[in-house]
């Protein structure tokens, strides 16, 4: 008996840190970390956005509204790994450094806050608080991927080619398995793990594969509404898995917003609408990781609007973590 309570009292602290993100004073605990990888060349023009959002303030606002900011890292990869064949291998490499990340501010207690080159690092993400427990045992992970773009093609599906319009697919285990595994997703999400929202253009092929799969979807009105179905979707994914990823495409907004993304898709949500939701979604104790992928920056954002939207993202974000 008191071998068990032993046992009891090292694992239950740290999973109670790991789902709570505050000190003891109620400011909450963050880390961004940045990630330039993207494992493909035909968007370059987004590869800057991490920096960007640093450089804009994102420490200051995230101390402005009372958190307690972990030293920013950025993913980089060692020089025996940047001589690896393929650029989507060396993307899987940093993805596994990008999980380590991740995987150690959940043991530490800190909400993890992706600035993410673009949406292949799900991928990464995943696998960090796959392997963030207390053991060995792979957590269950799931998935919220909002973003205008389902991004479940296969190499079998796709129109355009783009790896960076399949990390659903390979988080989910239908395509790109080294990939996966090199990314250090061990165990691939089952399909009824994924929420998608706001998502409005699909490829054919990609949009028969999505009617096959047991995909839950946030709509863009529920977005603007605030609709229970957010937390409906949110119930049911903390009722099956231990970790829940919010993962953010920004051409997922209204592309008032974003004009600089070369991937909008008309009637989006707004950043502030979107940060509402993320409110609701981040009162949740499993909601463990926030990502926010392909921002413009640069010449694509002379204004500062997309940068802006993204900021008002992550504090919605925090707001809902402080809420809990």
């Amino acid at each position: 008996m008191t071998r068990w309570l032993i046992a009891v009292l090292l694992i239950v602290p740290s999973i109670t840190l790991a789902q709570g993100y505050t000190e003891a004073d109620g400011s909450v605990r963050v880390a961004p970390i940045k990630m330039p990888y993207s494992g493909a060349r035909n968007v370059p023009e987004l590869s800057g956005g991490p920096d960007y959002l640093e450089d804009g303030g994102v420490v200051q606002l995230i101390e402005e509204l009372g958190a307690t900011v972990k030293d920013i890292p950025t993913v980089a990869l060692s020089a025996e790994e940047e001589s690896e064949y393929g650029e989507w291998n060396r993307l899987g490499l940093a993805n596994a450094h990008l999980g380590d990340y991740v995987a150690e501010n959940e043991r530490e207690g800190y909400l993890s806050v992706g600035l993410l080159s673009n949406c292949s690092s799900v991928s990464g993400v995943l696998g960090g608080l796959q392997r963030s427990g207390p053991t060995r045992r792979p957590l269950k992970v799931g998935l919220v991927f909002i973003d205008a773009h389902g991004d479940i093609n296969t190499p079998e599906t796709t129109l355009s080619g783009m790896l960076g319009g399949m990390p659903v697919a390979v988080a989910a285990g239908m395509c790109l398995r080294n990939l996966r595994l090199t990314s250090g997703l061990d165990v691939a999400l089952p399909t009824q793990y994924i929420v998608m929202g706001a998502v409005r253009d699909t490829d054919p092929l990609e949009q028969e594969l999505i009617d096959r799969t047991q995909i839950e979807h946030i709509t863009v009105d529920d977005i603007r509404n605030q609709s229970e179905n957010i937390r409906e979707q949110m119930d049911r994914l903390s009722q099956m898995v231990d970790k829940i990823y919010v993962h953010i495409d920004m051409d997922v907004l209204d592309p008032d917003e974003v004009a600089g993304h070369p991937l909008t898709v008309p009637n989006g949500p707004t950043s502030t609408e979107l940060a509402g939701a993320l409110r609701v979604m981040f009162r949740y104790e499993k909601a463990s990781a926030l990502g926010i992928a392909s921002t413009p920056w640069g010449e694509r954002d002379q204004g500062g609007e997309s940068r802006q939207a993204a900021y008002n993202l992550i504090r919605g974000a925090i707001q809902g973590v402080k809420e809990r």
